[in-house]
């Protein structure tokens, strides 16, 4: 598996840099970072929350060998078009590193406050599906021209094309529309979801590409989890009885091994880490650090 890092947008510019260097020089593979204009599930909707693209191109210049990409864009948030050059931009800065991460968008709260239309369940759902065509048609096609119910394209370039393929992943688990459109149209996908979890999700997304006839093994498939490396089982029993409602790696070195093969046997390509939980720079770094040496490891592409 491959192992990457999700930076939280609420940091200062120069911890997110700092943060994205030493992932890059002690082995991370990847570099993972939300676009949010408004803290998720704070209460305090004034805090700091860097905007996704902008972050991006500034951390394509300033590593060379980690992929790179949002988890994920809500595409209420851009018009397909604006958002294929902003991506395309940043992966001729990394050098070919960026993956296009996409999903329906989903805080509301955001749409509010800058006056973004939300639309029901439905709207965003028919506007990511149209968006997910366009956005493949832009990157492969000398031009596009769309006439769909959300947008209209008119022999629209995009030039210059990406360096590197541009992979499309598609975030979310709804198992009869999301799942359906990572058959169809993506090259990867993301979801939170512990083993058990993923290798539920895995199998719907399996059926899927057996209706639509693609081969599934085209798709590469990451789960994100936030990580508690503990040194002691009665830590990590202390841990698991607090009931975290996000998915966790909650365990000893030896138990989190578990944890990590049972997510490779589910069939996972790619792990992510978010640091949400993991404290101040120097214990970040720290269980970062710790988890790639002692846990992680043996379960290295």
């Amino acid at each position: 598996m491959r192992y990457s890092f999700w930076i939280g947008a609420g940091h200062d510019w120069n911890e997110i840099r700092r943060s994205a260097v030493h992932s890059e020089e002690t082995g991370w593979d990847g570099l993972w970072f939300a676009d949010h204009f408004l803290p998720p599930g704070d209460d305090d909707a004034t805090g700091p929350c860097h905007e996704v693209w902008s972050v991006l191109a500034a951390l394509a210049d300033a590593t060379s060998k980690v992929r790179l990409g949002p988890l994920v864009c809500g595409n209420t948030y851009r018009n397909p078009g604006v958002l294929a050059k902003q991506a395309v931009t940043a992966d001729h800065i990394s050098g070919g590193r960026i993956v296009l991460g996409i999903g329906s968008g989903w805080l509301e709260s955001e749409h509010t406050a800058y006056g973004i239309e939300f639309g029901t369940f439905t709207d965003r759902f028919e506007k990511l599906e149209e968006a997910l065509q366009i956005l493949i048609s832009l990157r492969g096609e000398t031009a596009t021209s769309f006439d769909g119910d959300r947008y209209r394209f008119v022999d629209a370039p995009l030039s210059p094309k990406p360096i590197g393929k541009l992979p499309i992943l598609i975030g979310g688990g709804g198992e009869r529309k999301t799942l359906r459109m990572v058959a169809q149209y993506a090259d990867e996908w993301n979801v939170w979801a512990d083993p058990t979890l993923m290798a539920h999700k895995i199998s719907v997304l399996d059926e899927h590409c057996e209706r639509l006839g693609r081969d599934p093994a085209e798709i590469q498939r990451s789960a994100v989890a936030l990580l508690f490396l503990c040194d002691t089982e009665q830590q990590a029993q202390d841990m698991r009885d607090r009931g975290i409602e996000r998915p966790c790696l909650i365990g000893t070195v030896q138990q989190l091994q578990e944890q990590l093969a049972a997510f490779a046997d589910a069939g996972v390509d790619e792990l992510i880490v978010p640091d949400f939980n993991l404290g101040d720079p120097a214990r970040k770094d720290g269980i970062a650090d710790r988890f790639l040496a002692e846990v992680a490891a043996p379960f290295r592409n």
